[in-house]
């Protein structure tokens, strides 16, 4: 009564339970990976830009190199998008310096959304796995014991060697589906805390450079 006997002798509805759950879980662990690599090139990113940000470069500068960057991320697109407003602002006739002002703000808030929509991709994907994947694996449990009670009943005798193999391999069906499930919710609530963080780097690089349009926009 091996493991692999047991997934090939189940009945189709678990089976194909037990296949969904397996695809479920590949679809989520390749999310997993690739938002690790995700997230990670947006800390670095951000990281870097804001170290050179706050070296004393000239901003347009510093402006002129950031926006033929095509790996530009994080708080570098937060840059680009609020210096071109207020360029493009203060380059207008009759503009007051509070509007340049709140012209680069509203361009940054939707840099940063985008920023964040893009970094919170395929986490509901995730939450989603991890919530529903248990119930699936109950449901193939529920219906593999159930057929094993059946059989047991047209069998007519009741031992443990009759009914065993079918509560087993029902079983199984929850296994797998807290395998699909465990690393969904852990790498959710893991990715759900960088994205946090990062938009918390975001406010903060947002009221920061806001000061500093404030200062040049009172020029």
């Amino acid at each position: 009564m091996s493991l692999f006997s047991l997934i090939v002798h189940a009945s189709l509805p678990v089976q194909l339970v037990m296949a969904g759950l397996v695809l479920l879980s590949l679809l989520s662990w390749g999310i997993i990976f690739n938002k690790l690599a995700v997230l990670s090139r947006a800390r670095r990113a951000t990281q870097d830009f804001e170290q050179k940000f706050w070296s004393g470069v000239d901003l347009s500068s510093l402006y002129e190199t950031s926006r033929v960057n095509s790996d530009a991320g994080g708080s570098e697109k937060l840059f680009q998008a609020g210096f071109a407003e207020f360029l493009k602002l203060r380059r207008q006739a009759g503009v007051e310096s509070s509007e340049q002002l709140d012209g680069a703000r509203r361009a940054m808030r939707a840099a940063a959304q985008r920023e964040l929509d893009a970094l919170d991709h395929h986490n509901a994907f995730l939450a989603t796995v991890g919530s529903v994947s248990p119930y699936i694996g109950l449901f193939g449990t529920v219906w593999g014991i159930m057929h094993a009670f059946i059989g047991l009943g047209n069998a007519g005798q009741a031992t443990l060697a009759t009914v065993a193999p079918g509560i087993a391999e029902a079983l199984i069906a929850t296994a797998i589906g807290l395998f699909a499930a465990i690393p969904a919710v852990v790498a959710y609530n893991r990715f759900a805390a960088d994205v946090d963080r990062l938009a918390g780097r975001f406010d903060a690089f947002m009221e920061e450079f806001s000061n500093i349009l404030q200062r040049l926009a009172a020029r």
